[in-house]
């Protein structure tokens, strides 16, 4: 306790303390629909569509957040599109977007700024990158995740599981993917100031595959998810503080042993 009240007397950490743990949970969230509708790569899809914007945003000066939120969201929207088309496979699909997308990027890079510290900090995360704007962006976001879980948790479990159904009772499917699509986009392009767009999305998959292992349904999988990201993000950036290692490495370092450990209860669960 004596060394979360230090890491929280420094006011950059504070703030990506609360930032990274709104993020966790929104992208924890979400991640439970993605996994289960096999979309778990579009976080990492949409993080190299991100580092791609934000390197032209900065080689011409604009701001980062202003051009690579909108374009990472028309990103997302033509993955689905293209994947509900059945025009291309959707692993496909975000593998063609996500090195097309990085190699843009990495030779807009070079031929201005170069491997600057800003640049830096998108692909690999720092937790001075959290700014003021990022946490008001990520109590926004949380805001709207945890309505949209709270006040239409019946007809996402639908769309999970069963779109031809969730048609059939009225469900207006098309909108809630897009609408999902849309904050996961914005999730990711939060997250990349404190993971790296290397890293975001293990906060994605690893919350809702952890829980997996353990809670059989949906709502118990959403709410496991939730917490545990929560408490993996803590405990990660508490250690990236104590032992001085990269924020975004430890969280996930935190997030595979959480994964281990429920996967051993699983297994010991199965024996009896």
């Amino acid at each position: 306790m004596g060394v979360f009240g230090e890491m929280l007397s420094y006011p950059f950490l504070a703030r990506a303390f609360a930032g990274g743990i709104l993020v966790s949970l929104c992208a924890s969230l979400l991640g439970v629909s993605l996994v289960l509708k096999r979309y778990s790569m579009i976080g990492d899809g949409l993080s190299h569509v991100s580092f791609g914007a934000l390197s032209i945003a900065l080689a011409m000066g604009w701001s980062p957040l202003s051009v690579s939120i909108p374009v990472v969201v028309l990103a997302a929207f033509f993955l689905l599109r293209i994947t509900e088309n059945g025009k291309m496979k959707s692993d496909a699909a975000i593998a063609m977007i996500s090195a097309s997308s990085l190699a843009i990027g990495i030779i807009v890079t070079s031929l201005t700024t170069g491997m600057t510290t800003d640049v830096s900090s998108y692909m690999f995360g720092s937790i001075l990158a959290m700014s003021r704007e990022d946490v008001i962006l990520s109590v926004v976001l949380s805001a709207v995740v945890l309505g949209l879980f709270l006040i239409c948790y019946n007809k996402i479990f639908a769309v999970t599981f069963d779109e031809n159904f969730a048609r059939a009772t009225g469900v207006r499917v098309d909108w809630y993917n897009i609408l999902i699509a849309v904050l996961t986009a914005v999730t990711i392009v939060l997250g990349m100031r404190m993971m790296g767009a290397m890293l975001i999305s293990s906060l994605i998959i690893f919350p809702a595959l952890t829980s997996m292992r353990v809670f059989k349904s949906f709502r118990g999988v959403v709410l496991s998810s939730g917490v545990l990201s929560v408490i993996c993000f803590a405990i990660g950036m508490t250690g990236s503080y104590y032992f001085s290692t990269p924020a975004g490495a430890s969280v996930v370092v935190v997030n595979l042993a959480a994964f281990l450990l429920f996967y051993a209860w699983q297994a010991a669960g199965r024996r009896k």
